[in-house]
């Protein structure tokens, strides 16, 4: 029965990655495709290419996933059961799809975090537990506090680098002939955009990778495989990519592969709604949220992509008026964002309740 689920809970997974990549295509593609440098489908195109080239710097530049790793221990392995992982990632798949359906560019992360968490406490009777005045540690804190402090840091830092980058920008081509100046821009905006795709990519598909690692780790706990018990707790992850060295792999072909599906409703307000892009403008918000992806994934911070764009795209607006940013969608934008691991944490905790009758 347990193989079974293992196997539900891959294929599951990778769903979800496949999800992720079409709902957060629009991250890396909005400002290209609204300021009219590259067609949708060349735009997807692009970025599923680096979606895909991440995989390599990942694994033989940085050399190790350190996002699945903090992915995989946010639950205290002692609540890490195989219909834990499986509820919580019914929960994911259903909030991106709803999300997805409305147009609402909410974070795979933190839904994919929030079924996780919520799962697990339901498998733990917490809230039994604290109504009868117990206290259970089924939340990994070290591992989860960094990621719920950056669904606000992830777009603020995102803000503050794009609002230099294009004042810096601006200063150095003040005196560029205007024309001349958006062409050199358009292509950068080539270079911009891959380099976002290479965060993405990085940091999204080793989401995935984690909860597969938490799946395949609690699979072999209970087999009483030696290879696993017999390795501390924090060298388990790492005997995972080893031993399962396809999951990575996979993880990072399905998310291109979402990725070349595309998102146009989300792709519609990333691009146009929360304010109105030049090619200047995209160049510094991608790159923003470029820098801002890599030293998440050097730290080891799952952060949302979407969270991280959105804010580099307030930043380029804001350099010309606070106005030109358009507020009421910004603030839609943040109760989605903050209401994403409850919600998903809730969704959960209900799919976990039903499984429990069935399994």
């Amino acid at each position: 029965m347990d193989f079974t689920i293992l196997i539900i809970i891959i294929g599951l997974a990778l769903i979800f990655d496949y999800i992720n990549g079409f709902h957060d295509a629009a991250n890396s593609i909005a400002t290209i495709v609204a300021t009219k440098v590259l067609t949708p489908f060349q735009a997807v195109l692009w970025a599923a290419a680096f979606n895909f080239v991440a995989y390599f710097i990942s694994k033989y530049l940085i050399g190790e996933f350190k996002i699945g790793n903090t992915i995989a221990k946010s639950v205290n392995e002692h609540f890490i059961t195989l219909e834990v992982i499986l509820a919580g990632l019914v929960a994911a798949i259903i909030w991106n799809l709803l999300t997805w359906k409305m147009g609402i560019p909410s974070s795979s992360s933190h839904t994919l975090l929030g079924g996780f968490i919520g799962a697990a406490l339901a498998h733990a009777g917490a809230f039994s537990a604290i109504f009868d005045g117990q206290q259970i540690d089924v939340i990994n804190y070290v591992k989860v506090i960094p990621t719920f402090l950056f669904i606000f840091g992830a777009p603020f830092i995102g803000m503050i680098v794009a609002y230099f980058i294009t004042v810096l920008i601006m200063h150095i081509c003040k005196r560029a002939n205007p024309h001349r100046a958006e062409k050199w821009f358009k292509k950068l905006q080539l270079v911009s955009s891959a380099l976002f795709s290479l965060g993405h990519g990085g940091n999204d598909a080793q989401k995935v990778m984690g909860i597969i690692g938490a799946a395949v780790i609690c699979y072999h706990m209970n087999m009483q495989d030696v290879a696993y018990t017999s390795l501390a707790s924090a060298d388990r992850f790492a005997h995972f990519v080893d031993d399962w060295y396809w999951v990575p792999l996979a993880s990072f072909v399905v998310i291109a592969l979402g990725t070349l599906s595309g998102g146009w409703k989300i792709v519609k307000t990333m691009g146009t709604k929360i304010t109105k892009v030049t090619p200047l403008e995209g160049v510094a918000a991608e790159t923003a949220g470029a820098i801002t992806l890599y030293v998440t994934e050097h730290l080891g911070i799952p952060v949302s992509t979407t969270h991280t764009i959105t804010g580099s795209i307030i930043g380029v607006g804001i350099t010309k008026r606070i106005s030109a940013v358009r507020w009421g969608i910004t603030i839609s934008l943040l109760w989605a964002w903050v209401l994403t691991i409850p919600v998903s944490a809730l969704i959960a905790m209900g799919v976990y309740y039903l499984l429990t009758v069935f399994l």
